[in-house]
Formats: structure tokens, C-alpha cells, sequence
């Protein structure tokens, strides 16, 4: 098989251009929120993801041990683990995945006590939201952007007592239409979740990460379903971008 040296060069131009443009999107929002997120990784820091079926990623869930790839799945916390671990061998980092399959909300604060509060993390990321969307279109829930909204306030809220220094990661939860599952139905209605999850970092001066607005850009480089196969979980290159962006904003 021979490579074109031409195709290959503007294939690793486009690659520096996604990375660059991530890294624009990072300062952009960096400046607009005051986010200063220098040093967040310290020796002996315990690092908690949280969120969904995007979290999830396959994991296993019968022995959930820290720093283990098959209790982290295959997605984008797994890579973004791997990263930590592999950058900052002898700072004794612990790290978690309990994302869940499905869960909205509510269903993180069922099992907040167990999932989160025990193990005590130093730094806690969520992405969570597209459930509680999702979920009101099939009719297998009624909640609404203010249930959501305030079902997460309760939960920092929570969190924030038991763990007053607990440094709080906060994700956009993000689609991308023209795929198996979204719509044009999806985005007027979708974006008051992204609201309020923005609203609810912003109260809680919590580190944003954009996913939306990197996926709005990524759609540049390639189709929706290259990023998102359905418009709602990571492709292998959706998992890679969005690893890279949580490490670029918490090290930002």
C-alpha cells in the first residue's frame, strides 16, 4: 500500500488545525469565564468522572476498581485516565468511573452517597443531561429543563457540604444532528438543558468544559456521525476529541 506524501500532509495539517481550534475554543471560554484551572493535578488527587451512557462507555460494574481499564469502558474518560496516569506516574493518582447507562439527574443523586460522597474524590467531573432530554421524547419521563436545572443544583449543593473543597468539572451536554437519533426537533428544546447546566457552573464556580461548541467546530473537519455515530454517543475520533478537551481545560 503506498501513501500519498501530498494526502498525507494535508491530513496533518487538518489535525493541527482540530487542535488548535480546540485549544482557541479552551482560551475563548477561558476569558469569558475568569477560569483559572492551572495545577489542578496534585500528588495523591482522587478523580471522580461521573455522568451517563457517554461516561459509561461499557464499563464494568461488579468491582469498579480505580485506574483499571475495564472498570473505565472505552470511552472518553478512559482515554482521558489513561492520559493522567501515563503524564503523572508518581503523584499517586486514583481514578474513577461510575457513570451509568441511562441516568439522568435524579438518578445520579440516588446513588450520590455510594458513587460519589465515599469515595471522597478532589476533583469531580459530570456530564450529564441528554437523558433528561431525551427521555421526555419517548415518553418515559416528564421532566422538564427546570426539573433538570434544579435537580442538579440540589446535587452540587450536596456535594459541596459534605466535600467543601472538592474541585467540580462541569460538561456541556452536547448533540449533533443529521444522524440516526437527532434532529432539527432536538435543538431549540435541548439548548435549555445546555443552559442550565452553564447556569449551574457559572453558580457554582465549577470548570466548564465545552463539548457543544468543539463538536460545532469539529463538524468542519468531517460529518456528524464521523464524531457522534448517532448523534449522541462518541465515535472512536468523538472519544479521542473529547478526552483532549477535558485535559486541555482542567490543565488549562
Amino acid at each position: 500500500m503506498s501513501f500519498s506524501r501530498r494526502k498525507f500532509i494535508k491530513n496533518s495539517v487538518g489535525s493541527i488545525g482540530l487542535s488548535t481550534m480546540v485549544g482557541s475554543i479552551l482560551a475563548s471560554c477561558s476569558e469569558k469565564t475568569s477560569q483559572k484551572t492551572k495545577n489542578t493535578i496534585s500528588p495523591n488527587t482522587t478523580i471522580l468522572f461521573q455522568g451517563d451512557s457517554i461516561t459509561d462507555a461499557g464499563r464494568e460494574k461488579k468491582l469498579e476498581l480505580p485506574n483499571n481499564s475495564s472498570s473505565f469502558g472505552n470511552g472518553y474518560a478512559f482515554l482521558a485516565a489513561s492520559h493522567l496516569l501515563n503524564s503523572f506516574p508518581k503523584e499517586n493518582l486514583k481514578l474513577y468511573n461510575r457513570g451509568i447507562s441511562g441516568n439522568k439527574v435524579y438518578q445520579l443523586s440516588d446513588r450520590w452517597d455510594k458513587d460519589c460522597l465515599k469515595l471522597k474524590p478532589n476533583i469531580l467531573s459530570i456530564l450529564i443531561g441528554v437523558n433528561d432530554y431525551w427521555h421526555t421524547r419517548n415518553g418515559n419521563y416528564n421532566g422538564t429543563s427546570q426539573t433538570y436545572e434544579s435537580d442538579y443544583r440540589k446535587l452540587i449543593e450536596k456535594t459541596k457540604k459534605e466535600l467543601p473543597n472538592i474541585k467540580i468539572v462541569i460538561c456541556q451536554p452536547f448533540i449533533l444532528k443529521e444522524n440516526s437519533v437527532v434532529d432539527d426537533s432536538w435543538i431549540e428544546p435541548f439548548k435549555e438543558y445546555q443552559i442550565s447546566a452553564k447556569k449551574i457552573s457559572d453558580e457554582f464556580k465549577a470548570i466548564w468544559v465545552p463539548f457543544q461548541d468543539v463538536f460545532n467546530e469539529a463538524i468542519k473537519y468531517a460529518p456528524a456521525e464521523y464524531w457522534l455515530y448517532d448523534g449522541v454517543h462518541a465515535a472512536m475520533p468523538g472519544a479521542q476529541l473529547m478526552a483532549e478537551t477535558w485535559l486541555k481545560t482542567i490543565t488549562y
